[in-house]
């Protein structure tokens, strides 16, 4: 290789005038630029969007309606059972006696046959929570309000086998009945509104007994 060689002048560019990149030194070639380049822009076809937005509707109105509402109305069965465990709070504060008067009329219904709870309890679990026709949302709240109304034999049984009438005895019975029962207050209202809105409430002491009953 010779000097002269590695002192050759380096390729110049001529753009600006031609429009064109030219490479000048051993060869010379031209190559063609746009100056202005434009790439094309990838668009969604009519199809494809209202397909996603068919799905995106989808998912987020998964839960049908008749579900929701059938759901909502299965958290009245544990609060109608176990309403009597609210007589003492009842009695004594008003706004409970407004918020349970419109439930008298279904709660003396239900009150009325003394085998109601149970007939409920074995429609509910052997027709609604082992039958594959009905979908699993629905499942798990029937079997949540089951298993919410199942937890009621331990206040009944303790208030069964202690039962004073007078002193601290009858002030932890008191307290007993009203805890149990705004406990059933509070979940009748979270389960039913959670259900109207497709949500799936989980219950404390509750929830993972039902998702252990439904496969």
């Amino acid at each position: 290789m010779t000097i002269s060689h590695l002192l050759s002048p380096l390729p110049s560019l001529n753009f600006f005038q031609t429009g064109t990149l030219t490479l000048t030194g051993r060869s010379s070639s031209s190559l063609p630029i746009n100056p202005n380049p434009q790439f094309s822009k990838p668009r969604l076809s009519r199809e494809r969007a209202a397909t996603l937005v068919l799905q995106s509707k989808k998912n987020d109105d998964s839960v049908e309606a008749s579900d929701r509402i059938f759901s909502a109305f299965c958290y009245f069965y544990p609060f109608f059972d176990g309403v009597q465990y609210g007589k003492f709070i009842i009695t004594q504060y008003e706004p409970f006696q407004i918020l349970i008067q419109p439930l008298f009329p279904a709660i003396k219904a239900f009150k009325s046959f003394p085998f109601s709870g149970f007939l409920i309890f074995l429609t509910l679990y052997f027709v609604v929570v082992r039958s594959p026709n009905f979908s699993r949302y629905v499942r798990f709240n029937t079997m949540q309000a089951i298993v919410l109304d199942v937890l009621l034999i331990f206040p009944d049984l303790l208030e069964r086998s202690f039962n004073p009438s007078a002193g601290f005895g009858l002030d932890v019975v008191m307290s007993l009945d009203s805890t149990v029962f705004l406990f059933l207050l509070v979940s009748l209202i979270y389960g039913f509104s959670a259900c109207l809105f497709g949500l799936v409430p989980r219950l404390p002491l509750v929830a993972d007994a039902a998702d252990r009953q439904v496969l």
